[in-house]
């Protein structure tokens, strides 16, 4: 299971109601962010998620609007004495742009905290076993921009009416067929896991995308996705002006969404000059199963 807080859900500029870009993802007991938009850490803290256990970012791309938090986490961190190593992953430009940030205020190394810094390039980013995550290189305004794909495996499990009709008892060989190995009962029967195994099952698949300009090559990555988290910075009428910022309107990340087979849409990086009602009324007409994210929405896959 992935849990999601939307901790910043704004376009380039906040709002009183939208904070800059961050995303919280919880899985199978790690706790990291997607983007670090400036007041970052203030959202942590107002959401209940406090900064407990939080030691990986994954970064969009380097655009300010997704990194300035980092030097206020970071000496927030450090004022707790934190001994946890943060891992920024990011492109190596998005890199250069935090390294180079961080050093400008505290010198180079010398964060308030020890920091790990992980380029990306496509492919697979980590695998902890409950999940893995991948990235996928994204095209927006002349950055090393990246998605990211969360997948939980899909797990077979034992089926209680044949184990049952087989006469397996409870207790440990119910545990030697779990973990895939025959066992022999009570009068000689061997039973083969496959015997007692239901088809796999429970397996999810959580696509992130921060600013993108174009949708064209993604499909291999988002198709089947139970949620997408996308982009809708622009409405279909300002479809020019979302072409020069190089951002998507909510009619094309709906299309996209339709198109792959999606699940559910989560919209997000929106714009002041729209209604939440507007965004909303124009996705849904293309693809009924969307949201519009809103700070502090906490949403499980």
């Amino acid at each position: 299971m992935f849990a999601l807080t939307f901790l910043g859900t704004s376009a380039s500029v906040p709002s009183a109601e939208r904070n800059h870009p961050a995303l919280l993802l919880e899985a199978a007991g790690q706790r990291m962010l997607i983007d670090c938009g400036e007041g970052t850490q203030r959202q942590l803290l107002r959401s209940g998620a406090g900064f407990r256990r939080l030691d990986r970012i994954l970064l969009t791309h380097g655009h300010l609007d997704h990194v300035l938090g980092i030097p206020g986490l970071f000496s927030t961190l450090g004022l707790r004495q934190t001994s946890d190593v943060m891992t920024i992953h990011g492109g190596p430009g998005t890199l250069d742009i935090v390294i180079r940030l961080l050093a400008g205020l505290w010198g180079g190394g010398r964060a308030p905290i020890a920091v790990a810094f992980a380029p990306l390039s496509g492919g697979r980013v980590i695998d902890v076993g409950d999940f893995t995550i991948d990235c996928f290189p994204v095209r927006h305004r002349d950055t090393d921009s990246f998605g990211f794909v969360f997948q939980s495996p899909a797990r077979r499990h034992l089926l209680s009416d044949r184990l049952s009709a087989l006469g397996v008892p409870d207790g440990p060989m119910r545990g030697e067929l779990a973990a895939g190995r025959p066992v022999t009962i009570e009068g000689g029967r061997t039973i083969d896991p496959e015997d007692v195994m239901g088809p796999p099952g429970g397996g999810k698949k959580l696509v992130v995308i921060g600013d993108t300009e174009t949708t064209e090559g993604l499909s291999k990555h988002v198709a089947g996705a139970d949620l997408l988290v996308i982009e809708a910075t622009f409405l279909d009428r300002d479809a020019p002006t979302a072409r020069d910022y190089g951002h998507l309107t909510a009619a094309e990340a709906a299309q996209f969404a339709a198109t792959n087979n999606v699940r559910q849409l989560m919209l997000t990086h929106l714009s002041g000059r729209y209604e939440d009602d507007e965004i909303l009324a124009e996705a849904t007409k293309i693809f009924p199963n969307v949201r519009i994210a809103a700070d502090f929405d906490r949403i499980t896959v």
